[in-house]
């Protein structure tokens, strides 16, 4: 214990692997403690009777290491396979791992890439699984948890299953509704249109939202988003499958109850055809960062004919923008005598101010204390989706994508979960 730091470090890995090794013992001792007799016969689960055939150890790791139990094993001879009970009441049945490290293991892959997972966990819990066995594991387990989610937001859709409104009810309640794209394998875009410069696909589109709640103003009148109110929900499938989830996570978060609901996105069809035909009473708002992002593009659009002008004429827009005056904004631009291709392309141009105007009235919105961006699903798509996915050389399956991102919209959402999920808030109807 004399040799400075490399000393100190080898004395704390020896005294842990020891500790580790005392603790699987310990573990293996309490769980053999019940062998999981139930008697001659026992469910198969298929609705026939297994038979006992006697005691099989089985294995598997845990936080505390590699745990060996025995058990009583059943054989169902009609549908010819053997089971333990005493492996679904540990919760290892047709697992390696024990909950605890597979939830040890969701946490790490779902934080960064696989090898890196694996060599996390062997640093900080001194558990040995290669990358391979990190990755199926998490994405098995992500997998489950989607859908777990869905099949419950299937039953709130359906009002079979009920949420309790959360209690205290928030003044205001938002969902913040955006795509992005995840880079995938050859194999799952094929046959797809993209947008580079061959016509195809590299990336599927995950859409997600973010739901929040906002009870308060700053001093100086902007909103402020309720602290640890966010539920995030993602999904590679299409449009009309994501609006089921949007609504039943809607119910589940009090829209139907709230004082005031409302929508945030950018000018993208598919956000507004789920919000009218999802919620039709909800406010709707285009977020005013890309309003303003289309406007200048507006501006250089008309460039060669506004000349020195440009800046003033933006900035006259601008404020036509913020007070939600899009009339203003279609005058000025169709002031000028275009044709042909130039004209099209303003006409273009100003339909999406046009079509959007209900939703662009800014300066009202404003004065009402709501939101009037949609930043919490845009940083969403980045640290949900982008830190973990998108990172250089990555190539998704679908299926491997959507468990990881269902693992980290858990974990984006676990503060508001852990307060207002549990079995007490929610009730089936009759």
């Amino acid at each position: 214990m004399g040799c400075g730091d490399a000393g100190m470090e080898a004395a704390e890995a020896v005294i842990r692997a020891g500790l580790l090794r005392l603790g699987g013992s310990m573990l293996g001792e309490v769980l053999s403690a019940d062998r999981g007799h139930r008697g001659p016969r026992a469910p198969c689960g298929s609705g026939h009777e297994a038979v006992f055939a006697g005691y099989r150890d089985k294995s598997f790791d845990t936080v505390l290491g590699l745990v060996t139990v025995t058990r009583a094993w059943y054989h169902c001879a009609e549908c010819g396979h053997g089971l333990a009970p005493r492996d679904y009441e540990l919760g290892v049945a047709g697992s390696s791992m024990s909950p605890g490290l597979a939830a040890m293991n969701d946490l790490a892959a779902a934080a960064g890439p696989f090898a890196g997972a694996s060599r996390l966990l062997e640093e900080l819990a001194g558990v040995r699984l290669t990358a391979k066995r990190v990755e199926r594991a998490a994405e098995a387990s992500g997998g489950a948890a989607a859908a777990a989610a869905r099949g419950r937001a299937a039953l709130i859709a359906a009002r079979k299953l009920v949420p309790l409104p959360p209690s205290p009810l928030p003044d205001k309640l938002y969902a913040a509704i955006d795509g992005t794209g995840v880079p995938m394998t050859s194999r799952e875009t094929a046959g797809r249109k993209g947008k580079g410069e061959d016509g195809r696909a590299r990336t599927r589109e995950v859409k997600l939202a973010v739901f929040f709640t906002q009870d308060k103003l700053d001093k100086d009148g902007y909103p402020v988003r309720d602290r640890n109110s966010a539920s995030v929900i993602a999904t590679f499938e299409p449009a009309a499958a994501f609006a089921g989830l949007v609504k039943a996570e809607g119910i589940r978060r009090g829209a139907d109850h709230v004082r005031q609901f409302t929508i945030l996105g950018d000018g993208a069809a598919w956000i507004w055809n789920i919000a009218t035909a999802k919620f039709p009473g909800a406010t709707q708002i285009v977020d005013l960062f890309h309003a303003r992002e289309h406007l200048h593009d507006l501006a250089r659009k008309l460039e060669f004919m506004l000349l020195d002008r440009k800046d003033e004429w933006l900035a006259a827009r601008l404020e036509d923008l913020d007070y939600g005056y899009i009339d203003g904004i279609t005058a000025a631009a169709r002031q000028y005598p275009l044709t042909g291709v130039k004209k099209d392309e303003i006409d273009t141009a100003l339909g999406y101010f046009e079509n959007n105007a209900p939703r662009m009235r800014y300066h009202w919105f404003r004065q009402c204390g709501l939101f009037v961006g949609s930043g919490a699903v845009e940083a969403s798509c980045k640290t949900v989706v982008g830190q973990r996915l998108k990172q250089s050389g990555m190539h998704w399956t679908v299926s491997g994508a959507d468990a990881i991102i269902a693992l980290r919209c858990r974990e984006a959402s676990s503060t508001w979960e852990t307060v207002c999920n549990s079995p007490r808030t929610q009730t089936r109807t009759a």
